[in-house]
This record gives structure tokens, C-alpha cells and sequence, in this order.
């Protein structure tokens, strides 16, 4: 297993591996052909950014056996997504701010997240899953009253797309195994979401061919593959963490709205 991570420090921007609280540092392009430069930085002086920021950033909805049951929902035969902002992506440790004016409810949902690697287009499964590079943690934060303010019209771009609401990271894994995975978020300490990813519905290779089908997939984009049970309102003030072992914790504090 390899874990990649992008820093900032020294004023300079850079990539890595991480490895015992060493990032041994990488020239390059990390998806065609990313090679150690020699170099390396203690984890402990620099500030973790977003590990890739992706052109298009996809969420799925309604993606849990679980979840489904309790909320009475069909099962779905392909996946139900949503695109959130590419300008929704923060890195661990930002502020999560709601939109200036906004009063209502934000929540978190602990997510496990594919990076695309290579070119997919119209891809079968095997082709999919070759197009993986590696997977992270995600918080698709959503303004729930932004969602169905209007009767007429469910706004999931506009309530999950505000300025960021979709921190990712702390770093890609490369070789873990998807299906072993359990997904955990903590507000304030205490344990609110804890699911296995095994209980998804349609598994991480299905869903990039089929999203290939209709949207080509370029390198660094990145798919949410969904929420189980548990996701709730944060408070001001309140600390989010997103751990997925092999990966990580994604935390984040959520803070008053920006004035």
C-alpha cells in the first residue's frame, strides 16, 4: 500500500509518499509516471492540501443496502449522482463555512472516495477497474435546506457545490482492498456514522463504467460512492473527522459562516 499526499511549505507546493511521518518527495505527474526526487519533509512542518483537485467531482446518492431499507428506497440498478463544484474541495484541517447569509442545516456524510487515474470512456468493468488509482475520504457536506427550498426543483448542485464543502483526504491509498473498508465519522469525538463499504450496492469498478457510459473520466477526477446511516446536522464550532483505516482522517472543523 502507498500513500500519496500534496503539501505545502517553505512556500513551495509539492507531492509525495507518506511514509512514518516522512514525505518522501516525488517529481512529475503522479498518475504517468510520478519518480522520488530524493528529497523529503516532516509531515509536521508542512500543511496537507487536497490530495488531488479534480476537473469533475461526482457524488452518488442512495448507494447503501442499509440505508436504502431504512429509508424505504428502491434499489437502484445504475448510480444515482450529482456533481458537486470542483470548487467545493478543501484539504484536511480547513474550515468547512456555510454560505454567507445561510441559517439552516449542514450536514456531514463520511464517504469512501475513487480517484481516476487514467482516461475511461464507455469502459466495461475491468477497464474500470484499471482506471482507479486509488481511493480516499470524502465529506460531502450539503446545506440540507438548500436542497428542497423550492417544491418544484431538488438544487443538489447548489446545496452540496457552496465554496467548501467537499474536503478530501488526507491522502490517496493505492492497493487496499475497497471491500474491507469500514467508514467512520466522529463529530466532537464521539462515533456518529460507523458502515462497512462491502454493504454497497453498486461496487466502485460498476460505477465508473457505468458514469464512463455517459461522461468521460480524465485523471484526478473523483466519484463519492455514497453515505450510509448516521449523517447529521453539525453546530459552529463542532469538529468533523472522516477516518477510514488504510487512509486516514479527514478532519475538519465546521465554522460560523464567512462574513
Amino acid at each position: 500500500m502507498t500513500l500519496w499526499v500534496r503539501f505545502r511549505g517553505g512556500g513551495t507546493e509539492g507531492f509525495g509518499v507518506l511514509e512514518d511521518g516522512t514525505i518522501r518527495i516525488h517529481a512529475g505527474d503522479l498518475f504517468t509516471g510520478a519518480s522520488p526526487t530524493g528529497d523529503s519533509v516532516e509531515l509536521a512542518d508542512v500543511e496537507l492540501l487536497p490530495p488531488v483537485r479534480p476537473a469533475v467531482f461526482i457524488g452518488l446518492w442512495n448507494n447503501f443496502h442499509e440505508a436504502a431499507a431504512k429509508g424505504g428506497l428502491a434499489i437502484p440498478e445504475t448510480p444515482l449522482f450529482f456533481l458537486k463544484s470542483p470548487r467545493s474541495v478543501v484539504g484536511p484541517e480547513t474550515p468547512i463555512h456555510p454560505p454567507a447569509g445561510y441559517v439552516g442545516r449542514v450536514i456531514y456524510e463520511g464517504e469512501l472516495g475513487l480517484v481516476i487515474g487514467r482516461r475511461v470512456s464507455n469502459a466495461d468493468e475491468e477497464e474500470a477497474a484499471a482506471a482507479i488509482f486509488g481511493l480516499t475520504c470524502v465529506n460531502d457536506v450539503t446545506a440540507l435546506d438548500l436542497l428542497n427550498a423550492d417544491a418544484s426543483f431538488a438544487q443538489w448542485a447548489r446545496a452540496k457545490g457552496c465554496d467548501g464543502f467537499g474536503p478530501i483526504g488526507p491522502a490517496i491509498a493505492t492497493g487496499l482492498d475497497w471491500s474491507a473498508l469500514r467508514v467512520k465519522v466522529a463529530l466532537n469525538g464521539r462515533v456518529r456514522q460507523d458502515y462497512p463499504a462491502g454493504d454497497m450496492i453498486i461496487p466502485p469498478a460498476r460505477i465508473v463504467s457505468l458514469i464512463s457510459r455517459e461522461m468521460t473520466l480524465e485523471p484526478g477526477d473523483v466519484i463519492a460512492c455514497g453515505t450510509s446511516l448516521g449523517a447529521l446536522p453539525m453546530r459552529p464550532g463542532m469538529t468533523v473527522e472522516v477516518t477510514i483505516e488504510g487512509i486516514g482522517t479527514l478532519r475538519n472543523v465546521f465554522a460560523p459562516a464567512a462574513q
